[in-house]
């Protein structure tokens, strides 16, 4: 049971996650700032941000009890969805059959308290935000989904810890998902709400959109929540589509951590050579290109499945 309280609560739970979230964020943005020739910000900024955010006054809307609850709710999910992900070994802390479904339900819960958060707050500005976290839900979901279960098919289970045991034992077949792997990279910037697809919050359109009614404490769990996502989602692609471990724990975690580093820059380097889109262009594309890249994947990989059984 204290273990339990351990893992969730310190390492590798909210407290890990939290920190590593920040330094992930600071990383982010400097990475950001150097590939766009500036200079970017100390070091400390994402964790003066959040001191700052909780020494502000929080304001919630009248008769809108969920209001407060929405960020907390959003951050357990992220933190939750952490725990089943392998991290310094092949396996995870807690696996089992069907924990990816799980861990992608997880994920989604976030996106639904952003647009809860904003429809509930009553403003124009955030409401319309809300819409286009709907809307852009309903787009880059099915292609990530069928991105990271692809891969699952071939391994033939559903756990995230079978899936890394399984390439970790067959390297060659990672490079038959590569084109899994673009579209998860692409439908999780969607997801983290970056640009491109930064449109829920589209500070020049939406003065900040979604969050706009937000302030305080609850804005400092939501900003938490966003860093963590940004942690686990990558945590997450480096599962299944990186799955390189040495056998030795600290070693592996090294090595966890280079990966996320890695796809973060990934993600940075999409952020900086993309200007946001509408949300029309947004919707297009992903069922015109991501959908159809996935579903061939699919296929190839049921017809590799097939020839090996």
């Amino acid at each position: 049971m204290l273990m339990a309280l351990f893992h969730i609560l310190i390492f590798p739970g909210l407290l890990f996650l939290g920190v590593y979230g920040l330094i992930m964020a600071y990383l982010d943005r400097k990475i950001y700032a150097r590939l766009q020739n500036r200079q970017g910000p100390p070091w400390f900024q994402p964790l003066a941000d959040f001191l700052k955010l909780l020494g502000k006054e929080t304001i919630v809307p009248a008769n809108k009890k969920a209001f407060p609850f929405l960020p907390v709710l959003a951050l357990a999910a992220v933190t939750t969805a952490y725990l089943y992900i392998p991290l310094w070994s092949m396996s995870s802390l807690y696996p089992f059959e069907g924990d990816l479904i799980v861990i992608l339900y997880l994920l989604t819960l976030p996106t639904l308290c952003f647009f809860l958060g904003g429809w509930y707050s009553g403003s124009v500005y955030a409401v319309l935000g809300s819409v286009r976290v709907i809307t852009q839900l309903f787009s880059y979901e099915v292609p990530l989904f069928m991105a990271l279960l692809t891969p699952a098919l071939l391994a033939n289970t559903w756990s995230l810890s079978g899936i890394t045991q399984y390439y970790a034992a067959h390297p060659l077949y990672i490079l038959i998902n590569i084109p899994a792997f673009i579209v998860a990279v692409i439908a999780c910037q969607g997801k983290l709400e970056r640009v491109p697809f930064d449109l829920p919050e589209a500070e020049t359109e939406l003065a900040g959109g979604t969050f706009v009614e937000y302030g305080g404490r609850l804005y400092a769990i939501f900003k938490m929540a966003i860093d963590c996502e940004l942690v686990v989602v990558a945590s997450l692609i480096a599962a299944v589509f990186l799955p390189f471990y040495t056998g030795n724990p600290l070693a592996d975690f090294g090595l966890y951590i280079v990966k996320t580093i890695v796809i973060l820059f990934i993600f940075a380097l999409f952020r900086t050579i993309m200007a946001r889109i509408r949300i029309e262009q947004m919707v297009a594309f992903c069922w015109k290109y991501l959908v159809p890249l996935a579903l061939i994947q699919l296929i190839v990989n049921l017809l590799l499945k097939g020839v090996l059984a």
